[in-house]
């Protein structure tokens, strides 16, 4: 969220690094690490569920919704007579450095409230989404209805920001309109290029934000605040991005603290960035109608759509968001596309290519209020 970095100049620099530093050999991610994971990513119980029992499954199911880092940088409020959830922005865990100004935090908090309206239906209730302005977040109202689990539901515990090269190959005709259909809005416009000019025009501003992100000490450091080095401290603090989860073996996290900077190298990264694009099918772009935060929840629901419709298709996708988080390259970016005058919100790459090992989630009781 939303931004996920690697924490790689490349695999294999990391690995003999790792090996290097430590004798140790890379090896799987842990078992605790492998039990976590499953118990986290699991559809759960989508019958004879109700009152506080029902509010807490759906709440769980929000919290898959992806985040800035997976800083999960949310909290939930359960209506006594379960007829809304509040969904509030966890300030605490906002980033300041890349995201100076919340738009991610409630992009992020669109995703999570898209999970939840999903789960919902499965479980015989119609949500509805308000932004409260004046608290800054965001009311699911529900109300009974018919229960319809539907694939973009049944992609909850499947879907993840897949960091890795994906196959290279074109999507059919019909694959991107349902891409387009789930990710748009009346208010949010998805474009979706498809045409190898505009994909390596669109690397051109990954690469050049990404070069000033990593030229900035404060990016640097935050990002790598929110990296887990090893399965032990992914289960730990339940947040962040766990290092495999980018392809990357497990190490010590005192190995990875020395080595962060020595390895995350600006040509590292933008070399990996350009083989990621040139293995993608597309690169799909999120604008909302406005620049507020209203808007980036609508933005981020527009985008959770997306990423579980991709998901039951078989299609993975990860972000390219440095072309919106570095301010200077907005305005540039936006006209380069024929959006002079609105500013982009997301940069998302897609195509198929395999699963990585997943990040994981605070415990329900962790995000409740």
């Amino acid at each position: 969220m939303i931004t996920r970095r690697q924490f790689t100049a490349s695999t294999p620099m990391l690995a003999a690094g790792a090996l290097a530093l430590s004798g140790c050999s890379a090896g799987p991610v842990t078992d605790g690490y492998e039990a976590v994971a499953e118990r986290t990513w699991q559809l759960g119980n989508s019958t004879n569920l109700n009152g506080a029992a029902l509010g807490r499954e759906l709440v769980r199911c929000a919290t898959l919704a992806p985040s800035s880092h997976n800083t999960q940088c949310w909290k939930f409020a359960l209506d006594a007579n379960g007829s809304s959830i509040g969904i509030l922005p966890d300030l605490a865990r906002r980033c300041p450095a890349v995201d100076p100004d919340d738009h991610h935090v409630f992009v992020s908090l669109g995703c999570a409230a898209e999970n939840l309206i999903q789960a919902a239906l499965a479980h015989g209730l119609k949500g509805d989404a308000q932004f409260d302005a004046t608290g800054n977040a965001v009311r699911v109202v529900l109300e009974p209805t018919r229960a319809q689990s539907t694939p973009l539901f049944t992609a909850i515990p499947l879907r993840q920001c897949t960091r890795g090269e994906y196959d290279g190959k074109a999507l059919s005709s019909e694959e991107l309109a349902l891409l387009q259909r789930a990710g748009s809005s009346d208010t949010v416009h998805l474009l979706l290029l498809t045409e190898r000019p505009a994909m390596e025009q669109t690397l051109d501003y990954v690469i050049q934000g990404n070069s000033a992100q990593l030229a900035d000490a404060a990016f640097v450091k935050e990002l790598k605040d929110w990296i887990r080095f090893n399965g032990a401290e992914a289960v730990r603090m339940r947040d962040g991005l766990y290092s495999a989860s980018s392809g990357n073996p497990n190490i010590p996290s005192w190995i990875g603290d020395l080595a962060f900077r020595w390895l995350l190298t600006a040509k590292g990264e933008n070399d990996k960035y350009a083989r990621q694009v040139r293995s993608s099918a597309g690169i799909a772009v999120f604008v909302g109608q406005a620049a507020d935060k209203a808007h980036w929840v609508e933005v981020g629901r527009c985008y959770e759509r997306f990423a579980l419709q991709a998901t039951a298709l078989g299609i993975r996708n990860a972000f390219l968001n440095q072309p919106v988080e570095v301010a200077a390259l907005r305005p540039p970016f936006a006209a380069a596309l024929g959006l002079s005058g609105q500013r982009p919100d997301l940069v998302v790459r897609f195509g198929r290519g395999p699963l990585l090992p997943r990040s994981l989630r605070q415990p329900v009781d962790a995000v409740l209020v």
